[in-house]
């Protein structure tokens, strides 16, 4: 990588490596989305789940990911040379949810009067 954050998809975007860097580059940005992805395996194969952890390593045979498949507690691993793209497939539960959007809301629910300030998380299910 360049140094530069790789850029962020949204929910429903595929991501097809054209080298070795764009495979990295996606890869990364699969480990920092907050949702599930789908790994499109270059024997054709779809495998959707969280991609909680990558290790990359100077060759695309050494790096690795490991995936919790959707509705599965078990762990699987596959190598970057096995990953022909990655579809960004479920919610970002991430999205739109910054300090920055919170502290603001807070100030102006504050502004606004309004005593016994609670800004809740929205609800995950």
């Amino acid at each position: 990588m360049n140094g530069t954050a790789p850029r962020m998809p949204a929910q429903g975007v595929v991501w097809r490596a054209e080298s070795e860097a764009e495979l990295r580059e996606g890869i990364e940005a699969a480990f920092d989305y907050r949702g599930d992805v789908t790994l499109l395996l270059k024997n054709g194969a779809r495998v959707e789940g969280y991609l909680f952890d990558r290790r990359s390593r100077a060759s695309l045979d050494e790096s690795q990911v490991r995936l919790i498949p959707a509705g599965s507690t078990q762990k699987l691993v596959f190598r970057y040379s096995d990953i022909a793209g990655i579809e960004f497939s479920g919610r970002d539960m991430a999205a739109g949810k910054r300090w920055q959007d919170w502290v603001r809301r807070y100030a102006e629910k504050k502004a606004a009067g309004e005593k016994d300030i609670r800004l809740e998380p929205e609800r995950l299910d």
